[in-house]
């Protein structure tokens, strides 16, 4: 066996083109520094070393740079520079839904598309910022009627679809807590990762169909309220079959309201934002439980606007022109990351069912018809399509692919 080439003559596979370096948002935050600050540095090395080590003046400058939506300043960056434990911009005020919605960023006019959706069950649909906008607002709204309130537990039991979206910007907009599972997974899965969170209010769906099949799942949300003591509401979207209605067998001496999503989005009130401390719980999500009961792990409204701007802008250069879609179901924390997109402005693009089916080109022929600038798949999705000698570049036009995205 030979050995390799040693580092420094390796040619990289890919470069980016000198006008690709040129629009880049980290190549406009280097000229910011430069001109607010008198920082300049000579490379991105240098940079990534000064963002390293000078770590409250880094923080402090993409605050600055970004911009976030805020109802009191911070008073200091940090307080120690410590793991774990660190309080991060404490005395600020935010909320996450606010800055999904409501952010410089989004696109100029209000009619552009927020989100593109297709799935097995629905053909495409487009939904505007000013839809979203209103669809949420009336969303929170109920849930307030409903009596959530800041640091309640709200939990999904519904697909990759535009109302899940909503969802989570209207329990976030009051202040609440937000949890997701998706529907593919059994009752045992999901009360794994509920019964420790003690929710409030479920969202739940009456089935939906993977690969051609159809799988109602009204069994299980019947059987999640009955094992979850504290839900007061069932918020139901009859997505597998429009006229799905849902009978529940609540335990005596429980009083549970049902109410149809469009129900619950039918009244139409402006959008109001609960502004929360920098460290509110924003959402959980949960370790695989391979190793036992599922863990929480808790983000918080104001570390995921930060770390959201500042990737958005410093390491996906992603903005109002992108068009942003990433492979995934809503119990999975990419899924998250797809709806926090929206921040940077970008339409982003929901998939909901088999990606290899009826075969292996449906999320390419997607890419393609919907001019995909960002593709987020897996290496499963990547190793089928080597195994079946797909080619997605020779079969299909992906010239307005930017970016290709893989999980570990």
């Amino acid at each position: 066996m030979s050995n390799p080439a040693p580092l420094s003559n390796q040619v990289p596979l890919w470069s980016p083109s000198p006008a690709r370096i040129e629009r880049a948002g980290i190549t406009q935050y280097r000229r910011w520094l430069e001109q607010r600050h008198g920082l300049k540095f000579a490379n991105y090395e240098a940079l990534w070393e000064w963002s390293a080590t000078q770590t409250e003046a880094f923080w402090a400058s993409v605050w600055e740079y970004c911009e976030p939506i805020t109802h009191r300043p911070y008073e200091r960056v940090i307080d120690a520079i410590r793991m774990p434990g660190a309080k991060w911009f404490e005395g600020s005020m935010l909320n996450w839904a606010e800055n999904i919605l409501m952010h410089a960023r989004r696109p100029a006019s209000l009619d552009a598309p927020a989100i593109i959706f297709q799935s097995e069950v629905h053909p495409r649909t487009q939904i505007s910022w000013s839809s979203l906008i209103d669809e949420v607002g009336a969303l929170a709204a109920t849930l307030r009627r409903l009596g959530v309130k800041p640091g309640d537990r709200v939990v999904s039991y519904m697909p990759n679809i535009p109302q899940t979206a909503s969802a989570v910007l209207a329990t976030t907009a009051t202040g609440a807590i937000w949890s997701s599972a998706s529907p593919d997974m059994g009752a045992v899965s999901v009360l794994d990762r509920f019964r420790q969170i003690e929710p409030k209010v479920l969202f739940a769906v009456d089935g939906y169909r993977y690969g051609g099949k159809d799988y109602d799942r009204r069994s299980i949300v019947n059987e999640l309220v009955q094992q979850l003591p504290t839900l007061e509401a069932v918020i139901f979207m009859p997505y597998l079959d429009s006229q799905a209605s849902l009978d529940l067998s609540v335990p005596a001496g429980r009083k549970v309201e049902v109410l149809t999503f469009s129900d619950a989005v039918r009244e139409r009130k402006p959008i109001k934002f609960t502004p929360v401390p920098f460290n509110h719980p924003l959402w959980i999500v949960y370790s695989s439980g391979t190793t036992g009961t599922p863990k929480p792990i808790v983000h918080s409204h104001g570390g995921v606007v930060i770390q959201t701007l500042k990737t958005g802008t410093l390491h996906s250069d992603i903005d109002a022109s992108d068009r942003f879609f990433w492979f995934t179901s809503t119990g999975w924390i990419m899924w998250n990351a797809v709806v926090n997109t929206l921040m940077s402005g970008a339409t982003i693009m929901l998939f909901d069912g088999n990606p290899g089916y009826p075969d292996i080109t449906t999320l390419w022929r997607f890419a393609e018809r919907e001019r995909v600038t960002h593709f987020g798949t897996s290496p499963a999705f990547i190793g089928h399509c080597m195994k079946v000698g797909l080619s997605p570049r020779s079969q299909f036009d992906l010239s307005s692919l930017r970016t290709v995205g893989s999980t570990g």
